[in-house]
């Protein structure tokens, strides 16, 4: 897992660096809200993976109380989600050129 963030990381860097110099200097600037946008996505992606992975191990271990799993994991996920939809609004707005 350390690992992969750091592949992440440095991937994300070398785009970043790459970009600049392409598109001129205030391409930092003209990518930031498609790049939040994607770390966002797959941010929450990742959560509510996680989310539902621990949720079906719960199941499977006590299925007695299945019910009761299901619904905080379905209010967990529209949490994220929620959250998720605010996010990439506000990276939207970032328009360099207003």
């Amino acid at each position: 897992m350390n690992r992969l963030t750091s592949i992440l990381a440095m991937s994300s860097a070398f785009v970043l660096l790459g970009v600049a110099p392409a598109f001129g200097a205030d391409s930092y600037v003209s990518f930031s809200g498609a790049i939040g946008a994607g770390l966002v996505t797959v941010g929450a992606a990742f959560g509510i993976g996680r989310l539902a992975a621990s949720a079906y191990e719960s199941m499977a271990r006590q299925p007695e109380v299945a019910g009761t799993i299901q619904v905080a994991m379905i209010i967990a996920a529209a949490l994220i989600e929620g959250f998720t939809f605010f996010a990439l609004v506000i990276c939207m707005q970032q328009n360099p050129f207003k």
